[in-house]
This record gives C-alpha cells, structure tokens and sequence, in this order.
C-alpha cells in the first residue's frame, strides 16, 4: 500500500469537503446536470482517444499509485549478491536454480541463464519486455494526462450551458439559481477531478514506471554479469551505480572505493 497516494488523495478531498461543510450545506454542491456534463462527458470524449481496450487496462495499471510496493534496489542488489554467491560456489548458473526469487521478471531473467540461453537471447529479450512494458505504462499515464486535460474543458463547457440557460430566462427568477449552479458547480467538478485525481495519479503512475525501469535495467546487468562468470563482488559493485552516491552506505562506498 502506498501510504502517500492514499493520504494525498483523501487529504485533498477532505480538505474541500471540509471548506464546503464549514461554508454551507454539501447538497448545493451536488447538481446531476453537472455531474452529468463533467463525468459523462470526460468519460466519452477520453474514450475518444484511445483504443477501447486501453481504458480497462488503464484502470487496472492505476492500481499501481495505491498498491504497487516496488522493490527496492537495495533489495534486488541483495538477491543479486545471493544469485551470485549460488552460482560462484556451485559452479555455474546452475547453482542458481535453488534460490527463490519471487520478482517475476528477475525470476524469468535467471531461469533463462540457468537454462542455457545465449547472453544475446537473453539480453535482447529482457530489453524488449522492459521497453515493451514500459510502453503499456506510457498508454495508461497519458490516458490519466488526457483526463485532467479534459475535465476542467468539460467544466467550461458545462459553465457555457448554464450562463446561456440562465440569460435566455431572465424574466423567470426561479431559473437563474439552478442554471447558475450548472454553471459554477462544473468548473468546480472539472477542476476537482483533474488536479486532485488526474494529474496526481498520473505522476505518480509516471514515477512508478521509472522505478520499474530502472529495477528492470539493474536486473539485466545483474544476470548477464552473473552469467559471463563475474565475482560476486564486482557484480555488486557496477550494480551500485543505481543508487545514487548520496544515499548509498557507509559499507557501499567502501566497497566501492576498494574496488
């Protein structure tokens, strides 16, 4: 569970809904015309744009800003140093079949070393999982990006309905509060559904996809260094250039530096 979306989600939520309720009553916020325009009208227009089959997909990698726990790349550095110890000291790529890996796409990379594969083979096709994945991520992220363009436009849009529903009935008073509600209520809706959901989910999903990635690309130097017969060592240290010199251990630097 990422603690951080959901808070910064809710907060922002809370936070306007607490600023309505301090103001006035929560039932003038709700207006089914404008839900209607904004919702609706979102929905369809993105649907628009990208193939049908994207949507549900989209949806689904969304999950990701909520739940997704990537690992880290300390984690998989440490699995490295595992694989390759297993190896070294069991005589080849072989050793490695008895070390549990749960990452599936580390999981796939070292069943393929342990198999035999060729390291071209195995290099071209780790690349073009990653590159490919990394694409389906890319088609979702944009679909959030669209629909935090497309919201606050249906807002206008739905603010244009109302002001010319209410000056084509200015001789009927009791119109003018209603066509008047259309018209703030989805500017609001637009706005909300856009920096509070949209946007956010979106780079969030976009720094999701970097993570994944860049664990991606250190998995594939990790076996291919493994499987050209590399020291434990020495894999570990070219894997410590994905984490940047900041951050990175008293024992990683020293390790570094020895090398």
């Amino acid at each position: 569970m990422d603690l951080a979306t959901l808070i910064g989600l809710i907060g922002g939520l809370g936070i306007i809904l607490a600023a309505i309720l301090t103001g006035g009553d929560l039932g003038i916020f709700i207006n089914i015309p404008s839900l209607f325009i904004v919702f609706g009208g979102t929905a369809f227009v993105v649907a628009m744009k990208f193939n049908i089959k994207a949507l549900p997909s989209a949806m689904g990698v969304a999950m990701k800003a909520f739940m997704h726990k990537a690992e880290s790349i300390d984690e998989l550095i440490a699995k490295s140093m595992e694989l390759a110890e297993a190896a070294r000291k069991g005589g080849g790529p072989l050793g490695m079949q008895n070390v549990t890996v749960e990452n599936p796409f580390f999981k796939k990379a070292v069943d393929m070393v342990v198999d035999g594969f060729d390291q071209e083979v195995i290099e071209d096709i780790l690349i073009k999982e990653k590159n490919l994945t990394a694409t389906r991520h890319d088609d979702s992220i944009q679909i959030f990006k669209e629909i935090g363009d497309v919201a606050p436009a249906m807002g206008m849009i739905g603010t244009l309905v109302g002001l010319v529903q209410m000056l084509a009935n200015m001789s009927d008073p009791s119109s003018i509060g209603p066509a008047m509600a259309v018209a703030l209520l989805t500017t609001l809706y637009g706005a909300v559904i856009a920096n509070v959901v949209a946007f956010p989910i979106g780079s969030k999903l976009a720094l999701r996809s970097e993570e994944e990635k860049t664990a991606q690309s250190m998995i594939i130097d990790a076996v291919l260094g493994i499987q050209k017969g590399l020291h434990p060592r020495v894999v570990k240290d070219a894997l410590q250039n994905y984490i940047p010199r900041n951050t990175r251990t008293d024992d990683e630097e020293g390790g570094e530096k020895a090398a």
